[in-house]
């Protein structure tokens, strides 16, 4: 009732402000001419002294006397014209309508929007109790954990629950910093280390910079089988235009990874992609789906609309099983790869977060296709 009672208020205050100029405009005014005729006969009066005290000649008074009546029977003429009921102006009828629009119309039509579009019966939401129990919400999750890191800026734990949570809603420069603040307070290991690492490349937009490769080398001290670690390193070392030593670092993973290990895809497709032309692939790469000799002799002897046409028929098939079997962790990598290639960001974008959708960014696979997204340069802020 109060919530009415505070409408009703405002309503009418806004009403009256919108009124007065209008109740101004509309109020009694002096008739066009009367004015005037005033000022005609006070002039006349001011003659007749004139006249008698001798301060003007008899021939001049009468000529003033005349022009200043020819002037007064015009001026009433107009006075008694205006004040006939068919002069009325246009201006007070609009300025009525417009007094009426203002008290009737505007909280008539205000009422009828609010009715339909609002929610009166909602509940008080405010920011304190939200932040109190913030559900799934993944927005007032991070604002809770963020007014608890201001009132303790030296919680280490509260930095590491939340630098992971701003890398995954792609605000990398907090979770660099984060990261950081973790590392600090909590010493280095491995999972801050390579997430520290793997933010600062998704900045650069997949770039193994110097920074980023210094933090993967102090996680491999700590932990020398931290796959992540190798393989940021090895694609570092492809970047750098090192081919011969990405492809042995990216074989060493092959080498060590346990098998149906889910990073191993990506791996294969990195020294796939180093592989000189007509080289055969080895027996690991095989067994993951890497192209074989002839596949590769037969794409190098054709001609470059030819290559892309076999390849856009390619993606199509693939995105045709992907439709029918999305649980296809590598199959959304060589298309995630092949839309980048082609140039189609935009449809690669598209497949990112079909990915997503089946492999959730928490996840290994979420993760792999993630980190190939930030390889190829592909926005993920958007992606689920």
């Amino acid at each position: 009732m109060l919530f009415w009672i505070i409408v009703a208020v405002m309503t009418a205050i806004v009403s009256a402000l919108l009124l007065l100029p209008l109740l101004r405009a509309g109020g009694p005014s002096t008739v066009a001419g009367q004015h005037d005729a005033e000022v005609y006969r006070d002039q006349l009066e001011e003659l007749k002294r004139d006249a008698r005290s001798g301060l003007i000649a008899p021939e001049e008074a009468e000529l003033a006397r005349a022009e200043i009546a020819r002037r007064l029977l015009a001026a009433s003429a107009m006075a008694d014209q205006d004040r006939a009921p068919n002069g009325a102006s246009s201006a007070g009828r609009a300025n009525r309508l417009a007094q009426a629009a203002v008290i009737v119309v505007l909280p008539v039509v205000g009422l009828c929007l609010y009715v339909t579009t609002g929610s009166p019966e909602l509940p008080d939401a405010p920011l304190s109790a939200r932040l109190a129990d913030p559900g799934d919400d993944i927005e007032l999750l991070i604002a809770q954990a963020e007014k608890q890191l201001a009132a303790n800026p030296d919680d280490g734990a509260g930095y590491d629950v939340l630098a992971p949570i701003y890398y995954r809603s792609g605000r990398f420069d907090d979770a660099i910093s984060a990261f950081s603040n973790a590392i600090r307070l909590n010493g280095p290991s491995p999972q801050r280390l390579g997430g520290y690492a793997e933010s600062l490349i998704a900045r650069s937009g997949g770039r193994v910079a110097a920074e980023a490769r210094k933090a993967l080398e102090q996680s491999l001290a700590l932990q020398p089988q931290d796959p992540r670690a190798r393989f940021y390193l090895a694609l570092g070392l492809e970047q750098d235009g090192k081919a011969a030593e990405a492809t042995t670092a990216f074989r060493e993973i092959v080498k060590t990874s346990p098998a149906g290990a889910p990073w191993l895809p990506l791996v294969n497709e990195h020294i796939a992609a180093l592989a000189p032309a007509g080289s055969a692939p080895t027996a690991g790469e095989a067994r993951l789906g890497g192209p074989d000799a002839a596949a590769i002799a037969n794409a190098q002897a054709m001609s470059a609309d030819d290559r892309r046409q076999m390849i856009e028929g390619m993606v199509s098939s693939l995105a045709a099983k992907l439709k029918e079997d999305p649980a296809n962790l590598e199959g959304w990598q060589r298309i995630i790869r092949s839309y980048a290639v082609l140039g189609e960001s935009a449809k690669a974008e598209i497949a990112l977060r079909e990915g997503l959708a089946a492999f959730p960014r928490e996840g290994d696979g979420g993760r792999q296709l993630l980190a190939l997204a930030a390889e190829l340069g592909i926005d993920t802020a958007r992606a689920p």
